[in-house]
């Protein structure tokens, strides 16, 4: 274990033990290397002030309440922020997340306050050469760790009560670790799920996206479904409970929320935008559900609906405007057509309708829905053609109105005309009409097109 400890580390332990101060690894940091998982954060606590921290590293910065010091360093080639936290204290949480934090005087008093027994294991380097240790483990953290369960430290109501970010917290770390939640503790962020209201909509998307990027994203919607706390999260979604889609001859034997998880499921793409758009790609059929003639049901406009959907509940979770967009667009356009007669032409408008950059993505959606749906192969012969008529569009670079064999000043010229809309929308119906046929394409055929469209406007 000490092996997998970066030496820059070590050096800055072997710092303050040498001026005479306690330090810690601790947190998660020390919970991955017990369980051999990659380290991605490493952070210390000590019983040294933030002050006495900069008199050890003057490089280092102090600029939060917390008493966290920020020391810059090079681990291995990579540039990183090594936090350093003096042992604290917290209580009197304000609106069931901030705390009045005071400092603590050991480490046993400082793990007391964290959330979760397997992130309550602090592990020092004894010797300035940082090779001995010993570990702290007041709640037996280890012991979960080996039976891979998340379990609360102390009471677990007491714990979401102070801090309700724990409670989606909680299914974060079983999904991305694979762990199960101790029985009392699951209780518990049942009981208290209507709390995670109170924390914000950034901190809440992040902890979900991070159990949409896991390799058991499925496991965790549906721990967030059966603890209530999915209802304060993507309420749209539990909507589709109860919903039939079952028609004769089709493959949809589920309701549209099963559908939904089970698209999300078996969706090929590890990107958790992507993943996100696949789980609410059909959260528009409860609103525009209905019956057909014979009597069966059909979602008439579902994707349209969703649409919709899909941008307000993005704009709730203030995702960034590019990822907003991307999600609304892969909802929108998730019923595109695979016809084998489909033109050339119409590849093209598809192309550009989703936008190169989401070409594969919606793909990947397309297999997850397949899938969610009960069909037993990820691929129809017709999607497999679809995507190679798609490569041959995109084998040089996909046709748009800057392609033309002419442009606005050639306009101009031809019609002997000053700058305005004429130009512009000259331009859409010349690019419309060669987009049908690209042989069309020649500064002869499309100057004769000009003068034709001219006369008749």
């Amino acid at each position: 274990m000490v092996n997998d400890i970066p030496p820059e580390l070590r050096t800055i332990n072997a710092i303050f033990i040498k001026a005479g101060f306690e330090i810690y690894l601790v947190g998660g940091c020390v919970r991955d290397l017990f369980i051999t998982r990659p380290v991605k954060d490493w952070d210390f606590t000590t019983n040294a002030t933030p002050e006495e921290i900069l008199t050890l590293f003057p490089d280092g910065f102090y600029d939060n309440i917390f008493g966290t010091v920020g020391i810059p360093t090079k681990i291995g080639d990579e540039t990183a922020i090594v936090e350093i936290t003096t042992y604290r204290t917290e209580k009197d949480y304000k609106n069931k997340r901030h705390p009045t934090v005071s400092w603590g005087t050991s480490i046993e008093e400082d793990l007391q306050r964290r959330d979760f027994t397997v992130n309550a294991i602090a592990l020092a380097l004894t010797d300035k050469e940082g090779d001995a240790v010993r570990i702290v483990d007041p709640f037996d953290g280890q012991k979960d760790l080996v039976g891979k369960t998340i379990r609360a430290v102390g009471n677990p109501e007491e714990r979401f009560s102070e801090d309700a970010l724990r409670l989606i917290r909680a299914i974060r770390l079983a999904t991305t670790l694979s762990f199960t939640i101790e029985d009392k503790t699951l209780r518990a962020i049942s009981a208290t799920a209507q709390d995670l209201q109170q924390i914000s909509a950034e901190r809440v998307r992040d902890e979900f996206m991070k159990i949409l990027a896991s390799d058991f994203a499925y496991e965790g919607v549906m721990l967030l479904r059966n603890t209530g706390l999915l209802k304060y999260i993507l309420p749209e979604l539990l909507e589709g409970e109860g919903i039939s889609q079952e028609r004769p001859g089709r493959h949809h034997k589920t309701d549209v929320f099963t559908h939904n998880l089970l698209s999300l499921k078996y969706c090929p793409s590890t990107d958790p935008v992507v993943r996100f758009a696949t789980l609410i790609h059909d959260i528009g059929k409860p609103r525009v559900v209905s019956t057909d003639k014979e009597g069966l049901v059909i979602f008439h406009n579902h994707e349209i609906e969703g649409a919709k959907l899909s941008y307000q509940i993005s704009e709730r979770l203030r995702f960034s405007k590019k990822d907003r967009q991307k999600v609304v667009t892969l909802v929108r356009w998730h019923m595109f057509t695979v016809d084998e007669h489909t033109t050339d032409s119409a590849v093209r408008r598809f192309i550009r309708r989703v936008g190169v950059e989401n070409v594969k993505d919606i793909i990947d959606l397309r297999i997850g829905d397949r899938l969610g749906s009960g069909t037993e192969t990820a691929e129809s012969w017709r999607l497999k053609l679809f995507k190679k008529r798609i490569e041959e569009q995109l084998a040089p670079a996909p046709f748009s109105i800057n392609d033309l064999a002419i442009d606005g000043n050639d306009i101009m010229k031809i019609l002997k005309i000053k700058p305005g809309p004429q130009i512009g929308e000259l331009l859409q119906k010349l690019f419309e009409e060669v987009d049908e046929d690209l042989s069309k394409n020649t500064t002869e055929y499309l100057t004769k097109r000009i003068l034709s469209l001219a006369k008749k406007e």
